[in-house]
């Protein structure tokens, strides 16, 4: 027996922010990150409009990139203290996953960040507030999915909370919010939702209802990206659109090891100034990821299948995987992403954050590799690793050598 569970309501298209003057309630408070949501007017926008809907609000702002535990439980203290009926989240994946997690502890103070962790273990929620997602970047699909990633910085360790009771009651896609996104971001959020497609597309939760979203979503991404990149707002626009379709396919559809590696790499050397941004790591591993799961019979007919509605072209269903993983590799090539951990945050790709040092990594693969094999969304990958595996393909993420099938 399958599920396919979305938001009650979508609203898309330009404008589509004005939609928050349909909500009913009486206090709502308002999630967001970092300044650009005020300096694009759209907070500003946004309060106006629950106003006049007649909301008193609360504003959370200030969440971090990679969000952490401690930011999720002083977010959920403001929410028991100002009592709203509906959140509003406001942003990309970090403040609308830290904001989905403030809610559970919101409406269960008892309950712990372990009791968060528990797959599909969360009590029912809706007794207290309702939630809202307006989504700011064209990539993660939080918006629309039963899923929120909070960063454990004791442990160096993303956890994802996933459960069906975390799925917005509204979303909102406007593409006005990401008019004037920088290039680095549009690059890292559109291979984040590409990735999505092709992961949900060959999960071993799949079903008709999430490949009907993964394959078009993935076609309007592939044909779309390395436009909106360039600045093509009319690309910039299908791209919000797609990565929206692509959470909606991964949230019922589920994901595989690359979401399970980039989850156990992103701050797994910020003790070294390195800070892996989830989308890049996506990007970077994906290729890798492809040709790992290609061994599985199942999963390279499926990626041949998907090779084709690329208009890709082979001899067989593993040239035409080939092909698509040299798609890959060319949109991480125009979109100014590197191929390998190796070269993140090296001279070829400069970073704010510092980069991996090769013995750094070689002490800590191992660790990571075994985490990544516990990560929730390694159950639905189509051929399951050995830690020995686990670790060979991470190898290959950093090294960016080639794995054979």
């Amino acid at each position: 027996m399958g599920r396919f569970t979305n938001p009650r309501d979508i609203y898309f298209g330009a404008g589509a922010l004005e939609n928050l003057k349909s909500l009913k309630g009486k206090k709502a408070v308002i999630c967001i990150g970092g300044g650009s949501i005020k300096r694009g007017g759209f907070l500003q926008r946004a309060e106006d409009y629950l106003h006049e809907a007649g909301f008193e609000t609360k504003l959370i702002e200030g969440i971090e990139a990679d969000p952490s535990v401690t930011t999720v439980m002083n977010g959920a203290q403001v929410m028991l203290d100002f009592e709203p009926d509906w959140i509003i989240a406001i942003g990309g994946g970090s403040p609308i996953d830290a904001a989905k997690a403030m809610w559970i502890k919101y409406e269960y103070p008892e309950c712990t960040f372990e009791d968060m962790c528990k797959v599909f273990g969360i009590p029912e929620l809706r007794k207290k507030a309702h939630f809202c997602a307006v989504t700011s970047t064209s990539g993660t699909g939080t918006e629309v999915t039963a899923f929120s990633i909070i960063t454990d910085y004791d442990k160096g360790i993303k956890y994802p909370i996933a459960d069906f009771e975390i799925t917005p009651d509204v979303a909102i896609v406007d593409p006005d919010l990401v008019a004037t996104l920088p290039q680095k971001l549009i690059a890292h959020t559109g291979m984040d939702a590409l990735t999505h497609c092709v992961e949900a597309w060959v999960s071993t939760a799949r079903s008709c209802y999430t490949d009907a979203m993964a394959i078009a979503a993935a076609k309007m991404i592939k044909d779309s990206i390395v436009a909106s990149y360039n600045g093509d707002l009319e690309a910039r626009a299908t791209m919000h659109d797609a990565q929206c379709m692509a959470g909606i396919a991964f949230s019922s559809g589920l994901l595989g090891i690359v979401h399970s590696l980039a989850h156990k790499t992103g701050a797994a050397f910020t003790d070294y100034g390195a800070h892996i941004i989830h989308g890049a790591a996506n990007a970077m591993y994906l290729p890798k990821v492809v040709a790992f799961n290609a061994s599985d019979p199942v999963a390279l007919a499926r990626y041949a299948e998907l090779a084709e509605a690329f208009g890709l072209q082979g001899a067989d269903d593993k040239a035409k995987t080939r092909a698509l993983i040299e798609l890959l590799r060319g949109l991480n090539d125009q979109l100014n992403i590197p191929h390998g951990i190796a070269q993140y945050g090296a001279d070829s790709y400069p970073t704010e954050t510092g980069f991996v040092p090769v013995d750094v990594f070689e002490a800590k693969k191992a660790e990571i590799a075994v985490n990544a094999i516990g990560d929730a969304c390694t159950g639905s990958n189509p051929r399951q690793p050995s830690p020995e595996e686990m670790t060979a393909v991470l190898e290959a993420c950093f090294y960016d050598t080639e794995i054979d099938f």
